[in-house]
């Protein structure tokens, strides 16, 4: 009993300071030391048995092993963002959409730029540095309220494009592994929810935007922002091919290398504004300098949460907590989607909920005759629904590193499109395959 107050209590202490604006990386540590604590968890690896659980291993252990398979993504992916921002090419390609498409597009545009990386396999952190360059420069043209720019970025990247049939990213490919199932899986029910989500959310951004604008808010400059009045910008095919390159390269090397195909179109993309837009470089150096800077704070505070979530899987209460959600009665499709969600919002890690759950779930309904194919996207779709709560990888890393902004006024409508809307979308989806479409 104590061992699961500790969990429920650990994470919603993390959420609190999250929300409160506490360093993550004191925030993550603390609130897995009292996880640990509750659950009579050892702090450390002397007062534990050889490969028992314990605090500093176990959150060590998430923490290095995610800067281990992502510090390289962060990198490239910071530098990019900076590079693209430093030369201009940002600037340049988001003054020739707001020419082509007038300023009442700006968000739009932003949503789309990231609909395409995402569906193009580009990852969803490389997303957000990449395109954080325009939509500061189309934000402040269009005098919007920059704490909105974090659920644009979002929205664009973790709803309608990331758990789609066909997408390249792995929330919707680590369900083939145990459904043997294709990326394709419930592509009928898949078009339906994405396009739902994508109206919906679209609608209730602009809302949202719209009414604080009504109400009086603008666009704020800060000294950290690129000055582009008087500056001479590269032609907007030249800053737009860095982003293409970028997209190719991922999806040509996607299937042989995995996530490590990041890093060679990431590189391409940099390479690539470097040759065509060099001589609108400020400095080229010190926009490299500045990425480095930005990757490590973000990696850092992604890994902090993910350090938490170590320490959170090895007390007894999760497993308890696991068993619980996975053996829900009724329909497996609600079944599935319960456990996985819960078990993503307790893990921050839409991955992370879909790795735990479907090695419990997937024997137990297949042997129950389920249709794989709707067990797939249902799993996929929920998995980004709660693992977007304040202490979410991705969101931190979007709202606080990249955005600059304060949970306190970019989460809400962070939450309301990256939690309310999926979690809306998966309901669909179990509608739809429960009457028989897409079966």
């Amino acid at each position: 009993m104590l061992s699961m107050i500790g969990l429920i209590g650990g994470l919603a202490l993390l959420i609190f300071l999250t929300m409160k604006g506490m360093n993550l990386l004191v925030a993550g540590p603390l609130c897995a030391l009292f996880v640990a604590v509750c659950s009579g968890l050892p702090l450390f690896p002397q007062l534990a048995g050889e490969g028992e659980a314990n605090l500093v291993g176990n959150y060590m252990s998430g923490f290095t092993s995610f800067v281990t398979s992502w510090y390289l993504m962060f990198l490239l992916g910071a530098i990019f963002g900076k590079v693209m921002e430093d030369s201009g090419a940002a600037d340049s390609v988001s003054k020739w959409i707001v020419d082509k498409l007038g300023m009442k597009f700006a968000v739009f545009a932003i949503v789309l730029a990231c609909a395409v990386l995402t569906y193009g396999g580009v990852s969803l952190f490389v997303v957000a540095f990449s395109v954080y360059p325009m939509a500061i420069s189309l934000f402040k043209q269009a005098n919007l309220p920059r704490r909105f720019i974090p659920a644009t970025l979002a929205f664009g990247s973790v709803t309608f494009t990331m758990t789609s049939a066909g997408s390249p990213e792995i929330q919707n490919w680590i369900p083939i592994d145990y459904l043997n199932t294709s990326p394709y899986a419930g592509w009928e029910v898949s078009a339906i929810v994405a396009l739902f989500m994508m109206i919906f959310g679209y609608w209730w951004l602009k809302r949202m935007i719209s009414k604080a604008v009504a109400k009086g808010e603008t666009f704020v400059s800060r000294e950290n922002d690129p000055v582009v009045a008087d500056k001479a910008l590269p032609n907007p095919f030249t800053g737009l091919l860095p982003l293409v390159v970028v997209l190719i390269l991922s999806y040509i090397f996607h299937d042989s290398l995995a996530q490590s195909a990041l890093i060679i179109a990431l590189l391409g993309g940099v390479i690539t504004t470097y040759l065509l837009n060099r001589k609108y470089f400020k400095s080229f150096w010190n926009a490299v300098s500045d990425g480095t800077m930005g990757a490590l704070i973000a990696i850092g505070n992604t890994a902090a949460v993910v350090g938490f979530g170590g320490v959170a899987k090895a007390v007894p209460a999760f497993q308890t907590a696991v068993e619980a959600m996975t053996s829900i009665p009724g329909s497996p499709l609600i079944g599935g989607a319960i456990a996985v969600s819960v078990i993503a919002g307790m893990t921050g890690s839409a991955s992370g909920g879909q790795a735990i759950a479907l090695p419990l779930i997937a024997p137990h309904y297949v042997e129950m005759g389920v249709n794989t194919e709707a067990l797939h996207r249902v799993v996929a779709i929920s998995s980004g629904a709660l693992d977007s709560l304040p202490h979410n990888g991705y969101v931190v890393t979007t709202v606080r590193s990249i955005c600059g902004e304060s949970h306190q006024d970019a989460y809400w409508a962070v939450g309301a499109l990256t939690v309310i809307v999926p979690a809306i979308g998966v309901a669909i989806a179990i509608i739809l395959f429960s009457l028989g479409l897409g079966i």
